[in-house]
């Protein structure tokens, strides 16, 4: 069996593609690092050491790469001959592999009626949505057509903490014990091959949310906090333990509207918040806040972690004062080293705080949660 996976990050090397190697693929990552594709050539394995108490290292085996840059012609090759393609590289980057895949898929239906799934793993709702329509944009109406019959792009969720690292060995990569990859089975062609290690479901949006408002959600606050509080790294943050309670509290409210939208059981959504509190604070990883809390602009966008649980905690008449929190926290998030927090500051000096807040989160300026986000924003300041 054969995958492609675009992106040889951290994520890529250490979650999808050591799952996917041990599952029994062939795996060829595509990136635009060339010492990664270089060295990835050359030895055709890498190491990955679980931040845990034993720190086991596996080898992942069976693996090369290809650039994105300058081998186009053997991607969409080794596309066509795929049986999985998969993702790891920011929702943002998912225009710029569109036009690849969609010459690889071109060139396989031409010639063959054979299932690809294509997979994005990234941290979105309808990641893999996304893509596909991005791709079928640069597909003519006859390869679409085909497509239709034989390519599908199943949603999906992931969860797995690996923190910005640097080793002697490029290709080594640390990455936490616990890890989740959910994908939508409702969305699969018929007969398909499961992955082993990926848990599928027929209702995504209940994972996929459960992760993104406690995982990710529960993440960005500790690093907006720990930051106005002068902490380096999320794991001296969560040894504070009022920012502790602070992100609880998020996640309390975040887990409100999970338990009344989805059904979760109250008493097991609390031991989900526990186990989430508790990979924070893994003492064997050190991620830094200024990684966690990047991008504050995507991270306040309407569908994401911060404004979407608040505005559905809204609409449901309960609690979103700790969410409004966060929010203003990613305000106050100065890091001059991510483009974003440079243009949010910007449009806070130019426009004012409020008109920004309004102009990033889509939220009228009389929005009650707005005037929330302002309140904590002017407490926080």
């Amino acid at each position: 069996m054969k995958a492609v996976h675009f992106g040889a990050g951290n994520i890529g090397r250490g979650f999808i593609g050591l799952l996917l190697s041990q599952a029994g693929y062939q795996v060829t990552f595509v990136d635009v690092n060339e010492a990664f594709v270089s060295q990835l050539q050359e030895r055709g394995e890498y190491p990955v050491t679980l931040a845990s108490d034993g720190q086991e290292t596996v080898i992942v085996k069976n693996v090369t790469a290809l650039s994105s840059v300058t081998h186009g012609e053997e991607v969409a090759a080794a596309i066509a001959e795929a049986d999985l393609v998969t993702t790891a590289v920011g929702v943002s980057i998912l225009k710029h592999i569109a036009g690849v895949l969609a010459d690889g898929i071109s060139r396989r239906v031409a010639v063959s009626s054979a299932p690809l799934h294509v997979i994005a793993c990234e941290n979105a709702i309808g990641g893999s949505a996304q893509l596909k329509e991005l791709v079928y944009a640069k597909l003519d109406e006859a390869a679409r057509a085909k497509a239709d019959a034989s390519v599908a792009f199943p949603n999906a969720a992931v969860d797995r903490i690996v923190p910005l690292q640097q080793h002697e060995d490029i290709l080594k990569v640390v990455v936490e014990p616990f890890y989740e990859w959910v994908v939508d089975s409702s969305q699969m062609i018929p007969g398909y091959t499961p992955v082993e290690g990926v848990h599928y479901v027929d209702n995504l949006e209940p994972y996929i949310e459960r992760k993104l408002f406690t995982v990710n959600t529960g993440h960005c606050s500790a690093a907006y906090l720990g930051f106005l509080r002068g902490y380096e790294t999320i794991q001296q943050a969560m040894a504070d333990e009022a920012l502790t309670a602070q992100v609880r509290e998020v996640l309390e409210e975040t887990g409100a509207v999970l338990i009344q939208k989805h059904g979760f059981d109250q008493a097991e959504h609390s031991k989900y918040i526990d186990k989430i509190l508790e990979r924070f604070r893994n003492p064997a990883l050190t991620d830094e806040v200024s990684r966690v809390g990047r991008s504050p602009l995507r991270k306040l966008s309407p569908n994401d972690r911060l404004v979407s649980p608040a505005l559905q905690a809204y609409d449901r008449g309960l609690s979103y004062a700790a969410l409004t929190r966060s929010m203003a926290g990613a305000m106050l998030f100065k890091v001059s080293d991510d483009p974003e927090a440079v243009d949010l500051q910007a449009a806070i000096a130019e426009l004012g705080a409020e008109a920004a807040l309004a102009k990033y989160t889509g939220i009228a300026a009389d929005h009650p949660v707005h005037k929330s986000a302002m309140e904590q924003y002017a407490k926080l300041k």
